[in-house]
């Protein structure tokens, strides 16, 4: 049931950004030919109007296909007025970047939706303990931290007193002086917890994580039920948007950095980590769910085809150069839009392949 889901999830996401494109096109008197989930040879469509609608063979995607996408098509007289390229730039801008503007509002929804729906107060206490971790010996769900080092901090609030707990963790150094990823503190960090009504002190060796830039144990804080106004919600939904947004941004420019490329996925591990959090909590489901989609509109905005930001940028182009591109230099641009696309897709199924086969992705 729970593939099922993620299936259903995935087509969901793939309907609503060619619904963007659908719907804009209608909107400014374009012909649509053909609306289709999937590619490949049809399995399945019906005609409705002058519009196709079916399901191809191939789960990889969708398209919608409008009359005069290319410039040399031949199209019935009739039907030349409404053809893609016969209109004007900001038509032909708004009809391509419908599509991701969809994924992109729709990722911010449902950021708003769980921050509202299942917003929690952060609390003193272990939420969940993060396996292969120094905390996972040393650590149980529900510990309360009452000190790190000797340092309670008393006289502030309970937000910024985690906040320095963390912080006392992240000033323990290295044991080699190096901070390379997985490398050991000098010194344990003594944490003073209670756990089961009794007060006790455990001493854990923090961890330098590189994609944290900081020494951590392996723990994050529990939380519990509280209520937030419509506009915190919102606030915090879009700083998570914000967030993804530069982090992906961060990760394309950096492609070549091999820290980076490790954290590239392709659909085969974006659905295997979907499959662990459907079956952990509908609140993680969502969010990878807003997380997927807002990825799928940043991808799509890259400005070369055949992605949607690529008939964007060459409109620009156009507005500009008062003329459009020839078809050939068009033509020459996909080719190298599609081998960064390919490769993009051979580092993240690498990638996979190797968590697969290796330590999974444990989800957290």
């Amino acid at each position: 049931m729970s593939w099922l889901l993620v299936f259903f999830g995935f087509c969901m996401l793939i309907v609503l950004h060619e619904a963007g494109h659908f719907f804009a096109a209608k909107a400014t008197g374009m012909r649509v030919e053909k609306f289709f989930l999937f590619f490949g040879p049809k399995l399945v469509s019906v005609k409705r109007g002058e519009t196709e609608y079916g399901v191809a063979a191939i789960p990889l995607g969708g398209y919608v296909k409008i009359s005069g996408m290319n410039p040399e098509e031949e199209l019935p007289p009739e039907a030349e007025h409404r053809a893609y390229y016969r209109q004007p730039v900001w038509k032909r801008i708004v009809v391509t970047g419908a599509g991701p503007a969809v994924n992109i509002v729709l990722a911010f929804a449902i950021f708003f939706f769980v921050y509202f729906s299942y917003a929690q107060q952060p609390t003193q206490k272990v939420g969940e303990v993060i396996p292969k971790t120094p905390a996972a010996t040393a650590l149980k769900s529900g510990d309360r931290i009452l000190s790190v080092d000797g340092r309670s901090y008393p006289n502030v609030d309970r937000e910024a007193r985690m906040e320095r707990f963390i912080d006392d963790i992240g000033t323990h150094k290295c044991a080699d002086g190096v901070r390379t990823n997985g490398c050991r503190a000098v010194q344990p960090v003594a944490l003073r917890i209670e756990r089961g009504g009794s007060v006790r002190t455990i001493v854990v060796r923090p961890e330098y994580k590189a994609d944290a830039k900081r020494m951590l144990i392996g723990f994050s804080y529990g939380g519990e039920p509280t209520s937030i106004s419509v506009g915190t919600a919102a606030t915090r939904a879009w700083d998570s948007v914000w967030f993804f947004t530069h982090r992906t941004a961060s990760v394309f420019s950096r492609i070549f950095e091999s820290s980076q490329r490790k954290e590239i996925s392709s659909v085969v591990g974006i659905s295997d980590v979907a499959h662990q959090t459907v079956e952990k909590s509908a609140e993680e489901s969502l969010l990878l769910l807003a997380l997927v989609s807002l990825s799928l509109g940043l991808i799509n905005l890259l400005p070369i085809l055949p992605l949607d930001g690529g008939h964007i940028f060459w409109g620009i182009v156009e507005k500009l150069r008062g003329k459009p591109a020839s078809l050939r230099t068009m033509e020459r641009a996909s080719v190298v839009g599609f081998a960064l696309v390919a490769m993009l897709f051979f580092i993240g199924l690498s990638n996979d392949i190797g968590r697969l086969t290796g330590e999974g992705f444990n989800v957290r």
